[in-house]
């Protein structure tokens, strides 16, 4: 299943595979009667009114970041999908960008990625057996 939308911003195309939780959620509202009479999929708030949600639930969760859908975005791009080895071009597609340039500002690289990389370095060129003389 996907979730395939041009972007309010640029009109560029969304393509999101969706994975077994948002499929979950979305089965739990298929027959919700505020989404058949809006012909939504969820009931999806106002973007002040979702923040509100998310300052709501940094509080209950002792969060001492300012959470806003803004916020979630780059949270996407960076932890859940580049940090799991998700490529650039599939973050921006998923983005809806139109190119990675505009990628690379939401999703910053992260240490650990750097980290990863290095390790994979490291492991081939221990293979040489080089030998200091």
């Amino acid at each position: 299943m996907w979730i395939r939308k041009p972007r309010q911003k640029t009109n560029n195309m969304c393509n999101i595979p969706l994975l077994q939780i948002p499929q979950t959620l979305l089965e739990k509202y298929d027959d919700d009667n505020e989404c058949e009479l809006k012909e939504q999929l969820l009931p999806v708030p106002t973007n002040q009114k979702m923040n509100n949600y998310l300052k709501e639930l940094a509080d209950i969760c002792g969060i001492n970041k300012r959470l806003t859908t803004h916020v979630a975005r780059h949270t996407f791009g960076t932890t859940v999908t580049l940090a799991n080895k998700v490529t650039m071009e599939n973050v921006a597609k998923m983005l809806g960008h139109s190119s990675t340039r505009m990628t690379q500002h939401y999703a910053r690289v992260l240490d650990q990625s750097i980290m990863d990389d290095m390790t994979n370095v490291d492991a081939i060129f221990s293979n040489f057996n080089y030998e200091p003389k």
